[in-house]
């Protein structure tokens, strides 16, 4: 495995002959690059950026990739990573291994496996419960990607019912989130998120039966896949998938149903990554559905 430095970071190349990816192990468990062989690193670099953790400290962004669960809540959520983290060789990748945290008995894994052929990644996510209560909870896969790009997420458009009667479809709103800004184009079939914004942030959450985020930019697609499980509860008024944005960074995240973790038990939540290269835009962003539905598992 080679070694490299990123941000002041120690960090371990996985690659093939189609992706590079920088993963950490001075703290996380985190994904700092993602590359293709001829294209820059896809994920936002953000070493200043910080959240308050109340009464413990900065958890610090660097950008990339993180685990998180669900629901948001400060004194939880934002736990500085800060420690070094346990690596193992896997079949085509690594796992990161998080120490425990002291404050909730969690334990956060990641794996990283490149696939054999082509510019894909899966990424599994696991938290363990090593304390001796029920933790009610969602494991929630966040990417931050670099500004500049297009996000594009899907919207239902199948009918509910034989007669077009109830609701197919619902979008979940954070309290900053303008409506009206011009970094949201609302589409019947698509939302697009521009991340070109110079001031404040947006966050929109949707159930998403599709399954799939994509973010363009600079003719490289970058998605973002991952199962939605029918009939599961989720947090945040049923969202499976979410886009923050910030003039910083956009991100595309996923979540796990909410699930009982009771003492000794683990949860997984699966992503699959794909990235593609010289894929044009157009209006009708056919090329780059066209490009997606190779990606869409048989």
């Amino acid at each position: 495995m080679k070694r490299v430095k990123f941000l002041g970071l120690e960090c371990i190349e996985v690659a093939n002959d189609h992706l590079s990816l920088l993963v950490t192990i001075s703290l996380g468990p985190r994904i700092l690059s993602l590359a293709t062989n001829t294209s820059d690193n896809l994920f936002a670099v953000l070493p200043e950026a910080t959240l308050d953790c109340p009464g413990v400290g900065p958890f610090r962004f660097y950008g990339g990739h993180r685990l998180w669960y669900a629901p948001e809540d400060p004194g939880v959520t934002y736990l500085p990573d800060d420690s070094a983290v346990e690596v193992e060789s896997i079949e085509r990748g690594i796992r990161l291994i998080q120490t425990i945290e002291p404050k909730t008995s969690l334990q956060k894994m990641i794996d990283v496996q490149l696939a054999g052929d082509r510019a894909s990644v899966e990424v599994r996510h696991m938290l363990t419960n090593h304390g001796d209560r029920d933790l009610t909870l969602a494991p929630w896969a966040i990417t931050q990607l670099k500004p500049g790009g297009v996000a594009i997420l899907p919207q239902c458009t199948d009918l509910t019912d034989d007669n077009p009667t109830l609701p197919n479809r619902s979008i979940t709103l954070w309290p900053y989130t303008d409506i009206n800004g011009d970094a949201i184009c609302w589409g019947n079939e698509f939302i697009l998120i521009y991340a070109r914004m110079k001031e404040g942030k947006l966050k929109i959450g949707f159930p998403n039966p599709m399954g799939w985020m994509a973010y363009w930019i600079d003719e490289t697609l970058f998605v973002k896949r991952a199962d939605p499980i029918q009939d599961a509860e989720y947090f945040d008024h049923g969202s499976t998938c979410e886009c923050y944005c910030d003039p910083n960074c956009i991100e595309l995240e996923t979540l796990a149903p909410i699930t009982c973790l009771g003492p000794g038990a683990s949860v997984e939540h699966l992503e699959t990554w794909h990235v593609h290269e010289n894929v044009g835009w157009t209006d009708d962003l056919g090329e780059i559905l066209s490009t997606i539905e190779q990606d869409r598992p048989q």
